[in-house]
């Protein structure tokens, strides 16, 4: 049986459809909007999983290339492993739905959303959230809480709902809004400079568009959905619980109350010790029922400080930023390097200068298919201070990597203006809350070191929220270190220039945040950001005049595209030839643009100079210095521009007389010719006389 429900959203009919595919799924769903179609199938667990203190949900995001009418490259010719955009879009679902899930419910659950048809009017990142939601709504598994996202754009000062790909061309700001029918989910944005004001109207338009989409999920789920499951919730045993707070609720307030991390971390850890030494043995099978209530009171604790004793673990005022220190020439051989240290948080970041061609080739399903500016991040184990075996990035590397790129793409310049790819790599060296932010921070100073002449410094900070359970208090804090984000609620992330922001990224532990709190949290930023770009400006005012000795040296001319292919010869030979003989890189654009590079400036010089020559047009009655290449009986070939060759006649050799072409000139001679004619054919003809004369006359009138 297929069951079908439509809604308009943004003139765009939005579909679901329920019942006809993957019938052995607890929901399966074909959820499309315009010509955009995702498949998401909801699945859980019967019963909870063992011997964990976590909520198991697990959310994929898979895109196939059959969606826009490709295959795959390499020689496999089928999807490997997920793209970077691919894993961001799976976190950036997973997100605003895991808040949503009956607290302690421990059934391990899986969302796949499969990408099976797009339109790029209609992003398919955007419907994925819409269409887990659904899925999870119409399943039996025990979510009943519709959360919905919409994109927004900004064109001449006006917000576009779920702009298409000629508005998102024009649009200022790329914003992304899930709410729930009371609360705002989780944000995404990213921008140029966007004025806060217009960023909190903007968040407070999306909410108020969402709500059509959440009536629409409410209404399908009245028609089609399941009745939902009775889950059985994991709860701690009372008596322990009531045992445990009652021995050791006054050591761990006193620990919590430490000011410094590492005493507070040392007590905390003596505390833990004599906890487990006085229940273990009492309570062998409920080892992990006594690490709960523990978590439990170190959270209340902390919370209750903050809320009711207005007072922060480290001492600090609420809209108080840690101490802050920025370095740059750090590394003696790298292109740029900057050093930024917020208490206990420490990023470097590494600046790299490539050339055009370096630029990083994207095999997805977005319409962007090249990179020239890319940022990674890493996060090594022992900036925790922990030893575990060294992998390549995971979710969260990609998402803090893309999270920077986000913030300073803005402010990177035109390949016009700044003829390189550029390759940033943020190293935490210790971590105790916000490294994304903060490698926004070590960015642009490796950025201004390695002299990419960016529009503007950016800066981030993180802000962070505690609330009472039934959420009628909240507090807002300013650049939250690790144990406010471990026991907080929100993780609101925000970075910009003295002009506005250019990124944010919410998350959220709780049912959503009110308008009061996202105006608090946008604006506190603000206060901070400035604060920081002053740290900034102080170590390092503007970018470089030059970039490092290191970095390649790199050129841009423009040719006619017509010309394209002299330059690049008959299968590239006269291209290679040039690369060969100059040691140089080439990378030429369809529009002529032309950008060489090399270690050697001489190099640059030389390759531009063969280039000229080769796209430079002859002109009748110009004068050219060239090269005897061949000699006839009837005269001489001269090459007077790279690859144009034009003969002189034996007649037109010399001012007298020439019986041999061997008597005047040989091959590998240097002469003055002029051009003289150049027939229907294109041949060129030269004189070499025609110069002499000139000079005699030009001699016998001084």
């Amino acid at each position: 049986m297929n069951n079908v429900h439509e809604v308009n959203i943004a003139g765009r009919n939005m579909k679901v459809e329920f019942g006809k595919l993957g019938m052995l799924s607890n929901a399966s769903i074909l959820m499309s909007y315009g010509d955009t179609v995702i498949l998401t199938n909801a699945n859980a667990s019967e019963n909870p999983r063992e011997g964990i203190d976590f909520f198991p949900l697990s959310v994929e995001y898979e895109e196939r290339l059959y969606s826009v009418g490709k295959i795959p490259g390499g020689f496999i010719k089928r999807e490997g492993r997920p793209t970077d955009k691919a894993i961001l879009n799976g976190r950036a679902v997973d997100r605003p739905i895991r808040p949503l899930f009956p607290k302690g419910y421990r059934n391990d659950v899986q969302v796949v959303c499969t990408v099976v048809s797009v339109e790029k009017d209609n992003l398919p990142e955007i419907l994925a959230i819409n269409a887990a939601s659904m899925a999870l709504c119409l399943s039996s598994i025990p979510f009943t809480t519709p959360v919905a996202a919409v994109q927004v754009g900004l064109i001449d000062g006006k917000f576009i709902l779920n702009p298409t790909s000629k508005e998102r061309e024009e649009s200022t700001m790329q914003l992304t809004v899930c709410a729930t029918k009371e609360r705002v989910m989780m944000i995404e944005a990213g921008g140029h400079e966007i004025p806060e004001q217009t960023m909190i109207d903007a968040i407070a338009f999306g909410m108020e568009k969402c709500q059509d989409i959440v009536k629409f999920q409410e209404e399908a789920m009245k028609m089609f959905g399941k009745e939902k499951d009775v889950p059985e919730l994991y709860k701690v045993d009372e008596v322990i619980e009531e045992e445990v707070k009652s021995f050791a609720f006054d050591m761990i307030k006193e620990a919590m109350n430490i000011t410094d991390r590492d005493t507070r971390n040392e007590r905390m850890d003596e505390v833990k010790v004599k906890i487990m030494d006085e229940f273990s043995e009492k309570y062998p099978e409920n080892i992990s029922d006594i690490g709960e209530v523990v978590y439990t009171l170190q959270k209340k604790i902390v919370r209750n400080m903050l809320l009711k004793e207005k007072k922060r673990v480290d001492g600090r005022a609420f809209d108080e930023v840690r101490n802050i220190s920025c370095e740059v020439d750090i590394l003696p051989r790298t292109h740029g390097t900057g050093l930024f240290t917020r208490g206990l948080t420490q990023v470097m970041t590494v600046a790299t200068l490539g050339a055009i061609g370096e630029i990083q080739i994207l095999d997805g399903i977005g319409e962007e298919e090249s990179k020239g500016y890319m940022h990674h991040y890493n996060f090594p184990a022992y900036s925790v201070g922990e030893v575990k075996s060294l992998r390549g990035p995971g979710r969260r590397e990609i998402g803090h990597g893309a999270l920077a790129e986000r913030a300073l793409e803005p402010l990177i310049p035109s390949q016009d203006e700044f003829p390189y790819t550029i390759r940033l790599v943020s190293e935490v060296l210790s971590s105790n809350g916000s490294t994304s932010q903060a490698s926004v921070c070590g960015s642009t100073l490796a950025l201004l070191d390695a002299g990419v002449p960016i529009k503007r410094p950016a800066a981030g900070i993180a802000m962070g929220l505690v609330t009472s359970e039934d959420l009628s208090e909240e507090e807002v804090l300013t650049d939250i270190q690790g144990l406010e984000d471990f026991f907080g609620d929100m993780d609101f992330k925000v970075a910009g220039t003295v002009e506005g922001i250019t990124s944010i990224q919410v998350d959220t532990k709780i049912a959503g945040l009110s308008p009061k709190v996202i105006r608090d949290a946008i604006m506190g930023a603000r206060k901070a950001r400035l604060m920081i770009l002053d740290k900034i400006k102080d170590c390092i005012p503007e970018a470089r005049k030059e970039v490092s000795k290191y970095a390649p040296k790199t050129s841009v001319m423009q040719i006619d595209p017509e010309k394209i292919r002299d330059v690049i010869g008959a299968g590239g030979k006269t291209i290679n030839k040039i690369i060969e003989d100059t040691g140089v890189k080439i990378d030429i654009k369809e529009d002529g643009k032309v950008f060489v590079s090399s270690s050697e400036a001489q190099g640059v010089k030389d390759a531009i100079k063969i280039i000229e020559g080769l796209t430079k047009e002859v002109k009748v009655g110009e004068v050219y210095l060239g090269k005897v290449v061949k000699i006839t009986t009837f005269g001489a070939f001269v090459e007077i521009l790279p690859g144009k060759e034009g003969l002189v006649h034996i007649s037109k050799l010399d001012t007298s007389r020439v019986n041999k072409v061997e008597d005047v000139v040989s091959v590998g001679d240097e002469i003055l010719t002029k051009v003289v004619e150049i027939d229907a054919q294109g041949r060129i003809n030269l004189s070499r006389k025609d110069v002499l004369e000139a000079a005699n006359t030009e001699k016998k009138d001084n």
